[in-house]
């Protein structure tokens, strides 16, 4: 296991501090108003982000290559949820075998090795091309366009969005700047995380006008203005985590709220159109992995191609 740096050290204090105010609140709550279904659920999701955050530096701290590989359990586990509340037919199992088994490994190994001319058009192109071929060959026309969105839309955003979060780690090379010691990828886990929390919480404050009340009526313009406006507070301070300037940093920052929030949205869209609230039950309070996943899968490809294009000499 490496040991963190100054920078990385004091990131993961304080979130620690933050983690523990918020379950030292969770306490008091629940001795003063009594075990509520509500201050339940508020201690459960709590004590989930404790087990999801240690589990995570774990990772980020025993190297690129094991973060690579709970990146690939992720969306492994994504993927299934994904396609298991959308529908499929007999015909398409071996395709979907192919997306389980033979993509999904090949993403990641891909990130693993470093080759990112493949790691950016292997599922855009090839896969995208391949994949309804050999669902054509198994001769099942019936809804066919419709099933074949499906499964490359799962591929896309369970596997190809996802895996943006470990290239920061294995793709980019910036002067000066140490990218394999997950600092990078830390700062962006934080922010899109951050902006979920506090615009679910301007939301409960103040939110009085849904921004799509068909698709997701807790979503308000004063959760998401709120919860931005704190946010891009948050990482600007946060700047010195990363190569950014403070300007540069608050960009960043904005980006990833927005990208974010329209993640969330477009997963509610799906989640609406089945009719369900949640993806799964894998995590305590939250619901599924994709409940926990959905800002990051859409934040994570804006933050790396930025980041490269800008930063990174490779």
């Amino acid at each position: 296991m490496n040991w963190p740096d100054r920078e990385l050290g004091c990131l993961i204090i304080g979130t620690f501090i933050a983690l523990g105010c918020a379950s030292l609140m969770g306490l008091i709550l629940r001795w003063q108003c009594g075990p509520t279904k509500t201050i339940e659920n508020l201690n459960s999701r709590i004590m989930a982000w404790w087990f999801m955050i240690l589990v995570f530096l774990g990772a980020v701290l025993s190297g690129p290559i094991v973060v690579v590989v709970l990146f690939g359990l992720l969306s492994l586990l994504a993927l299934r949820e994904f396609l298991t509340l959308t529908p499929t037919r007999l015909g398409d199992h071996r395709a979907l075998f192919w997306a389980f088994f033979v993509v999904l490994p090949i993403q990641y190994i891909i990130l693993g090795i470093h080759w990112y001319a493949f790691f950016s058009i292997f599922i855009p192109v090839y896969v995208y091309l391949i994949l309804p071929i050999r669902s054509a060959a198994a001769g099942d026309v019936q809804n066919f366009l419709t099933r074949t969105a499906i499964i490359q839309w799962g591929l896309m955003i369970c596997v190809y969005c996802l895996s943006h979060g470990p290239a920061l780690l294995t793709m980019l090379e910036i002067p000066d700047y140490p990218t394999r010691d997950g600092k990078l990828l830390c700062y962006l886990v934080l922010i899109c995380e951050a902006s979920d929390v506090l615009q679910y919480v301007c939301g409960k404050l103040f939110g009085k006008h849904p921004v799509a009340p068909k698709v997701s009526p807790s979503k308000t313009w004063e959760g998401l203005i709120g919860g931005v406006a704190l946010t891009v507070g948050l990482g600007t301070a946060l700047w010195w985590v990363t190569p950014f300037s403070p300007q540069a940093a608050a960009g960043m920052s904005l980006t990833i709220c927005l990208a974010g929030f329209g993640g969330g949205l477009v997963m509610s869209a799906i989640k609406r159109d089945r009719g369900v609230k949640d993806w799964g039950q894998a995590i305590a309070g939250h619901g599924g992995i994709l409940d926990r996943l959905d800002s990051f899968c859409f934040a994570a490809p804006f933050f790396f191609h930025f980041t490269r294009y800008f930063y990174s000499t490779i």
